[in-house]
């Protein structure tokens, strides 16, 4: 649209009360006289705002009148936790009077426009909004405005009616049709591939919205969610970990005002993702978790909606080899496959620096951590006689978080070294990073390091090469289970992993699994099973039923969308 010309002179004068306060302002316009405040005066004002923003809405003044209609919006944008109040105006003779520029100068939430073309102003305005997370807007018209810069005026409102149409047409009903609709929101992530070949399996449709790899929230990831929604109309979005949703919710809060309901699937800690932030929690989000024993926290942090979904595998990718092949450089009697957390313990050690007391304590009390039936760190720290009182003096979160993820990677540095080092006299195959060079004895070595190798490409060859794939949790999990123990019946390979409360929910532990219960019961056991090859198959066998009848990423999804559709469908 091309810039309109400015609006016709104004002679404004001040009408005052009697106490000398202005209580209007007297306004002639091409031979016509009318009044600022009009009846009512600033009390009719305030009532105008409050009306509009009753229903929600970012603020948007079209004439700042005599500023009292902004102070409403001020204080009920305040109330709900802040946001911007936009206010168009060109009318420079009136305010000459009024003095609101000057008195709302200082506010950064309060942004005056004046650009000669509607379309500038609209466009800014809507693209705050969609940044902000707001779907609709609050528009408050000024009547004297209204009559002295009519064609502005009508230009801008007409084209926030644009923006408010919106609305709308997201307000379709949700799972209203079988099959759900999905909105995947995407970042780099292992579980994302699994995500959408298991949807696609299901034929259920589903839509993707890139998230990107930086700061999240922007506005072109709002945009793009609300264009997807409108054109895709989506019964829910899902994402994995809480990737890509922003710490301060302003995704959140736009899903939350759309409505658009969120399942998050947490195939992590939540605990070490969302510790102190609550800018995440939303009616209208429902969390899933690989870990039953972390739903309790989920609850009591905020979200009313919360279910266990363990992991799963994808047999379409793990399956078992034709031929194994005798002479294959991945042959081997036993293996371990995973990282030593070396390296990652003595980072999160280094974090602590600020607090020798606390890291002067912690080694040891990872290594009682390991063997304690405390699941939660947080809960063990605090109990702990040596890091109890050092943990209650951290200062911040952050720091608190850095003494949790201290425990958790010390803890399954030790456990994991120990664990491996008990199928070492059967020369294994320990794939992983070179720390395990120097986590492992040297001397009198038979055992072989091979690099990290490749989870879609590499594992699902490897796990049927190894007579024994040895699992050991991270400790991060003390009750959940790990991908493995699904991955590997699936690829055909026998598995023997350490005893989690929650892998006899999902597996027949007599008949269906090799299960140690302490890493000193390993060698006893890689011997007993690699002198049995019938017995590891009859393992095998029983496992990777269970695995293809109940613990696949088709069954998950389809469960997740039945939860979704009955926590948001009614």
């Amino acid at each position: 649209m091309a810039p309109l010309p400015p609006p016709p002179p104004v002679l404004a004068a001040a009408v005052t009360a009697p106490d000398g306060s202005l209580a209007d302002v007297r306004l002639e316009a091409g031979g016509r006289v009318l009044h600022l405040a009009g009846r009512g005066g600033a009390a009719a004002e305030a009532a105008r705002a409050a009306s509009a923003q009753a229903g929600g809405g970012l603020p948007v003044f079209l004439g700042a009148g005599l500023g009292a209609g902004i102070d409403a919006a001020l204080e009920a944008t305040r109330r709900a936790g802040g946001g911007p109040v936009f206010v168009c105006d060109r009318l420079d003779a009136v305010d000459r009077i009024t003095g609101v520029r000057t008195r709302f100068a200082a506010d950064a939430e309060v942004r005056f426009l004046d650009d000669p073309d509607p379309e500038a102003v609209v466009s800014r305005i809507t693209a705050v909004a969609r940044a902000a997370g707001r779907v609709g807007l609050a528009v408050v018209v000024d009547p004297a405005a209204a009559r002295l810069d009519p064609d502005w005026i009508r230009a801008v409102r007409a084209g926030l009616g644009g923006y408010a149409a919106l609305r709308e047409r997201l307000r379709y009903r949700r799972f209203a049709a079988a099959p759900a609709r999905v909105l995947l929101l995407r970042r780099p992530y292992f579980l994302y591939r699994e995500i959408e070949a298991a949807l696609s399996r299901l034929g259920l449709p589903f839509r993707v919205v890139d998230m990107g790899r930086g700061e999240t929230g922007q506005e072109e990831v709002a945009a793009a969610v609300v264009a997807a929604m409108a054109d895709f109309r989506p019964d829910f979005a899902l994402t994995v970990n809480h990737l890509g949703l922003d710490r301060q919710g302003r995704l959140t809060e736009l899903l939350a005002g759309l409505p658009l309901p969120l399942a998050s699937w947490f195939v992590d800690s939540p605990r070490l993702i969302l510790h102190d932030y609550a800018g995440l929690v939303s009616p209208l989000v429902m969390v899933f978790s690989y870990d039953a024993d972390s739903l309790p926290e989920l609850t009591r942090a905020g979200f009313g909606h919360a279910a266990w979904l363990p992991l799963a595998t994808d047999p379409g990718r793990f399956l078992p080899l034709a031929e194994a092949g005798a002479a294959h450089p991945w042959r081997a009697r036993a293996s371990f496959v995973g990282a030593s957390m070396e390296s990652q313990a003595a980072r999160a050690l280094a974090r602590l620096a600020p607090y020798p007391a606390l890291a002067r304590a912690l080694p040891a009390a990872a290594g009682e951590f390991a063997t304690s039936p405390e699941r939660s760190a947080r809960a063990f720290l605090a109990a702990h006689a040596a890091c109890g009182p050092e943990m209650a003096g951290l200062p911040t979160a952050e720091a608190r978080l850095d003494a949790e993820l201290a425990l958790t990677w010390e803890a399954t540095r030790r456990y994991r070294r120990a664990c491996v080092a008990g199928i070492l006299e059967f020369s294994p195959l320990i794939v992983g990073d070179a720390d395990w060079e120097r986590a492992l004895p040297g001397a009198g070595r038979t055992w072989k390091r091979l690099p990290e190798i490749g989870y879609y490409d590499d594992l699902p060859g490897f796990y049927p090469r190894s007579d024994v794939n040895l699992n050991c949790t991270s400790l991060q999990m003390k009750g959940a289970v790990n991908q493995r123990v699904f991955d590997a019946p699936a690829a055909g390979a026998f598995v023997l992993t350490d005893a989690r409360e929650q892998f006899g929910t999902l597996f027949d532990v007599a008949r269906e699994a090799a299960v140690y219960a302490d890493p000193g019961e390993i060698p006893d056991m890689t011997r007993h099973f690699l002198a049995q090859p019938a017995a590891r198959a009859r393992v095998v066998a029983a496992a990777r039923a269970r695995v293809l009848a109940e613990h696949t990423y088709d069954k998950r999804l389809a469960d997740l969308v039945a939860a979704m559709k009955k926590a948001f469908g009614g």
